[in-house]
Formats: structure tokens, sequence, C-alpha cells
């Protein structure tokens, strides 16, 4: 079962479609999808990375500081690990224990996986509604209120005159930053969603990383005994072109 899917699979289930995108191989919606992600999540921690850097320059070498700049640092924080969340169910980034479970035969591994999923979407659901909840009013009722420090970018200056009676927005509006929190628990539901479809379907037999892990560890050892063979045949072979050389002088 651990050796039919691989930790780089990409878990993206289409009901109807083809038995090549059935056992896991990356369809080009997959790809696409997984290629916005890991851009954002790469994009958002450059961005994060400079702007911590820059407001320390500028503080400690200029006696200044970047007013807004703590406040962009967190918010890209926020999306980082939201969306980041809902990705490493995908990749089955997530810790996870199951020292016990692979001792089970693989019927009931699956029923447990199963469970897991269950649980784990019933809990997304739950973030969901509470995340939902907390946003909807930042995009209606409460739509003018603006972050402390980020000023509004110029791209999005034509939501202003939209949704705020007219008015422009001189620093970003809360329900811009805040859509995090809706989005990422969003995209989790559907990725568990996914998850417990490639469980019930067998390309998976589990959510958590505990297992890929221990190939990976198994993996080292095989190199790293590998190497020391490697090491050994180079030492025996020039102990023997020495004995040689000797013999013939």
């Amino acid at each position: 079962m651990r050796g039919e899917f691989a930790p780089r699979a990409y878990f993206w289930p289409n009901f109807d479609k083809t038995e090549r995108e059935m056992t896991g191989e990356p369809s080009r919606f997959s790809q696409a999808v997984e290629s916005i992600e890991e851009t954002f999540i790469a994009v958002a921690l450059g961005f994060m990375t400079l702007i911590t850097f820059a407001n320390v320059i500028a503080r400690y070498v200029f006696n200044s500081n970047i007013l807004w700049g703590l406040e962009v640092t967190v918010v890209l924080f926020a999306w980082l690990v939201l969306v980041g969340a809902a990705y490493g169910v995908k990749r089955t980034f997530h810790i996870g224990v199951d020292v016990i479970i692979n001792l089970l035969p693989p019927p009931v591994k699956k029923v447990f996986a199963l469970l897991a999923v269950a649980s784990s979407l019933l809990f997304a659901l739950l973030l969901l509604k509470g995340a939902w909840d907390y946003w909807l009013p930042f995009a209606t009722d409460r739509v003018w209120m603006e972050t402390d420090d980020i000023p509004m970018p110029s791209f999005l200056a034509w939501i202003g005159p939209i949704i705020n009676q007219g008015e422009a927005y001189e620093k970003l509006p809360r329900f811009v930053p805040y859509f995090a929190l809706p989005l990422g628990m969003a995209l989790l539901v559907i990725r568990l969603l996914q998850a417990g479809f490639h469980v019930l379907t067998n390309q998976r037999d589990s959510i958590i990383a505990a297992h890929e892990v221990e190939d990976m560890i198994e993996e080292a050892a095989d190199a790293h005994a590998d190497g020391h063979h490697h090491n050994s045949d180079r030492a025996i072979a020039k102990m023997s072109g020495a004995a040689q050389n000797k013999k013939e002088h």
C-alpha cells in the first residue's frame, strides 16, 4: 500500500476523468493549481524576508523605519500559513503519529484513514463557518474599516468608489487581508475532500507525513550504505593495484 503513490503526487480528484488521472498522475489543471499555490507561497515568503531585512537596515543603519513593514509582514504570514495548511494536506506535509496504525492490516488502516479525514473535515468546516462569519461584516457593514499602516495600492484603487459609498481608501481596507481566513479554510476543506477520495480509491493510505519520513530515512540509509560499499570497493581495488605493482617490481 505504501508504494502505490509517490510523495509528490498531485491530489486534485476529477471524478469523471481517465484512468491516467485517477492514478494520481498530474493533469494540466492540477499542475496549474499547484503552480499557483507554490508561486504564491514562495512570493509571500520572499516578500516577508525582504521587508523584514529592509526594515532592520532602515532602523539600525538609518535610524528610521518602514511604517507599514510590520503590518504587511503579519498579513503575508497569515496568508502563508492559511494557504500553506491546505497545500500541506495535498502534499502530505502534516505530521502525525501512525506507529500503531501501521501494525494494522491494510483494510483496517483504510478505515482509520477515512476516520481521520472525516474528523479533520468536520473541524475544517467549523473553521470555515467561523472564518466566513468573521470576514463577512468587514466586506459589508464595516467595509469602511482600513488597516492601520498599509497604504492603498494603486491597482486596487477602483474598489473604493464601488463599495465604499464612492469614497476612495487611503489605507488598504481590512476585508482584503482578512479574506485569507475564508479562502484558506475553503482550500483546506477542498484538499481534505480530495484526500478522502484518494484514500477511498486506494491512491494513498494516509493524510500525514509520518510514513513518508520513514521512507526518506530508509532511502538515506540505503544511499549511505551504497556509498560505504562503493568506498570499500575502491579501497580494495587500490590495494590490489598496489600489490600487483609491488609484485611486478
